[in-house]
This record gives structure tokens, C-alpha cells and sequence, in this order.
């Protein structure tokens, strides 16, 4: 059996869609799975071990008419392997037209209400309500196709060779680590970064032992350098530092994490590690921590959440300027030592 997954971005979607890729491997084991996926985020799943291989999808490049040659070889090749199902996770116009490209012979897909993408499926799976969570979403293709659902698989297999290189550069292997993320694509999901300075520096007093992580990309390294000024011997600066499987291992390295809504925290749930996430424009019940919605912090005020990337109100950002560290710090004290 062959099968094909589309699921391209964003590094959290990706991260919440691997438990549909888990499953179907568990239910056909010999079962030739292809993952079709942005090339930037390529890294997440290459050498995965329940995938036969991985399709890029070059978004941005393809863009371009001169590369167009490039996308329609790619199409090609998606036909020449004769899949026999084609899972659409991505609901969104491009995906479902090039699922439907693929040629499968049957090709499920997200129920969505954007750019008409039910209309390539053979078969469209709704989202049982407003608040059903994206994890749960996902995996509601796979009833359908007569594959069980349930917890029994490794979300994220370990990477031996990179977490080797990971303890290296660790200063103490005894102390806690603490990993922050200070950065979010949506600029009002970005809890301050002076808040961060400030658990930081309140925290490294109460855990004397404790190191901190700050993670993110190139971007980010700015408010990561804010950060390490808070306890400059007990703070690496990450942020541009890592691939995504490096990221990966330092979460699961690391004891806790402190984050906006934003991918890493994913990664953070999926790996059941404990984390705090700071949540203001987006909803915790669609898109939070999956199986730790009871460690987001959030203030309920009455445009919150208003699912957008631009705050309206004339106090901006209030839901998240308003989130005092000393709820975090008290936070994140509960999670590392639950018995004190």
C-alpha cells in the first residue's frame, strides 16, 4: 500500500498532524508512507522511521513562471507512484489541487470553509465543533478509513547522535534547564520580552542550580540577547543557533518550557514535557498545548480571542501586556516542584 500525506506547514501544524502519519503505520506496517511538505521544514521529518520518503513542496520557488517546470515534474512524479490513498491535512486550495493532482484512488480531506478545497476530496471530513482541537481534527480521517485511533506510539522518536552534541555544550548536566521562547510568527502573540527578562532573573534566584535556553530562529536572536542580559552566566542564547531537529532535542533536554503560541510549544506537548504557554489572541481549546491546556495562561477579557494577527483595541496587545511574570514565575515554581 502506498500512501501520501500532505501536510506542508506550519512547523506546529506539522508537529500536531505526525500522530496520523504514527497510526497509519501501526495499522499498515508495511505500508509505503510519503509525506508532502514545505522545503524549508524538510529537516523536521527527513529520516523519519515511518516514512518511505518525503515530498518537497517549494512554495516560495514556485512562485516564480521560470521554476514552473520544476512543479510540473514534481506532479509527474506524484502520479508515477500510484498511490492508493491521499490524506489532504492542509485544506487550503494549492494542497487540495495537487492532492488531486497526485492521482490517487481515493482522496480524503479537511472539511474547511476556505478556498474550496472540499471539492477536490473524494471524501471531507468536518471539524466536529468550533473548538475541537487541531490534534483531534486531524486524526478524525482515520476512523474513516477504518484505521484505530489511540496514544499507543512515540510522537517524536529520539535523535541519539544530536542530543549527544546537545549535552556537549551544556554547562552542567545536573542543574535544571529552562527553555524559553520569546518569538511568534503574529507579532501580538509575543508575550513582552522584559517579561521574560524578569523570570528569568527571578527564577535563577529562586532555582539557584537552574541554566536557561533561549530558542527561536535568526530573528529572534535580538530578544534572546535581551533575555541573557537578566542572568548572563546562566543563559545560552540560541535563537539562529539550531535546525529543527537540534530544537526538538533541546526541548526534550530541557526540564520546562516557557512560550508564546507558537510552534516549539508544540513540540514541548507532543514530547510531554512541561511548559507554560502565554496565550492572548488565539484560542488554547483549537490550537494550545495538546493534553496540557491546563498550564496556558490567559487573561479573559472580552475581545480575547479574537483569532487575529492585528490587535483592534485601542489598549493593543492588552490580552498579553497584561500577564504579569509573577503568574508565570508562580507557574512554573507549581510544575518543578509539584510537591513543595
Amino acid at each position: 500500500m502506498k500512501i501520501l500525506i500532505l501536510k506542508p506547514s506550519s512547523l506546529g501544524d506539522v508537529i500536531q498532524a505526525l500522530p496520523v502519519l504514527r497510526l497509519l503505520k501501526l495499522h499498515y506496517r508495511d505500508a509505503d508512507i510519503f509525506w508532502w511538505i514545505d522545503s524549508a521544514l524538510a529537516l523536521l521529518i527527513e529520516g523519519d522511521p515511518d516514512l518511505t520518503d518525503i515530498v518537497r513542496f517549494a512554495r516560495k520557488r514556485w512562485a516564480k513562471p521560470q521554476h514552473w517546470p520544476e512543479m510540473l515534474r514534481s506532479i509527474r512524479w506524484l502520479r508515477a507512484q500510484n498511490f492508493d490513498l491521499v490524506i489532504d491535512l492542509q485544506c487550503l486550495a494549492r494542497s487540495g489541487a495537487f492532492a488531486w493532482l497526485a492521482r490517487g484512488k481515493f482522496l480524503i480531506g479537511l472539511d474547511e470553509a476556505r478556498e474550496g478545497a472540499r471539492g477536490f476530496y473524494d471524501l471531507a471530513v468536518p471539524r466536529k465543533s468550533f473548538h475541537t482541537h487541531a490534534v483531534d481534527w486531524y486524526l478524525s480521517v482515520l476512523p474513516p478509513l477504518g484505521v484505530p485511533v489511540h496514544k499507543n506510539f512515540t510522537w517524536l522518536p529520539e535523535r541519539p547522535a544530536i542530543t549527544a552534541v546537545i549535552n556537549s555544550k551544556l554547562k552542567t548536566q545536573s542543574s535544571k534547564l529552562i527553555l524559553l521562547q520569546p518569538g511568534a510568527r503574529w507579532k501580538n502573540k509575543c508575550w513582552p520580552v522584559k517579561y521574560f527578562a524578569e523570570v528569568v532573573h527571578t527564577l535563577s534566584e529562586q532555582f539557584p542550580n537552574a541554566h536557561f535556553g533561549v530558542i527561536g530562529d535568526r530573528n529572534d536572536q535580538p530578544l534572546g540577547e535581551i533575555i541573557s542580559q537578566a542572568a548572563p552566566e546562566k543563559v545560552l542564547n540560541l535563537c539562529g543557533a539550531t535546525s529543527l531537529p537540534e530544537m526538538i532535542e533541546w526541548i526534550r533536554r530541557g526540564d520546562l518550557l516557557i512560550t508564546n503560541d507558537t510552534g516549539p510549544m508544540h513540540v514541548a506537548a507532543a514530547l510531554g514535557k512541561p511548559l507554560v504557554a502565554l496565550f492572548g489572541p488565539t484560542s488554547p481549546e483549537r490550537t494550545g498545548p495538546y493534553g496540557q491546556l491546563e498550564n496556558v495562561l490567559r487573561l479573559n477579557l472580552p475581545c480575547s480571542p479574537c483569532l487575529s494577527s492585528r490587535c483592534a483595541i485601542e489598549q493593543t496587545d492588552e490580552c498579553l501586556r497584561a500577564l504579569p511574570p509573577a503568574l508565570v514565575c508562580a507557574r512554573v515554581e507549581k510544575l518543578l516542584t509539584p510537591h513543595a
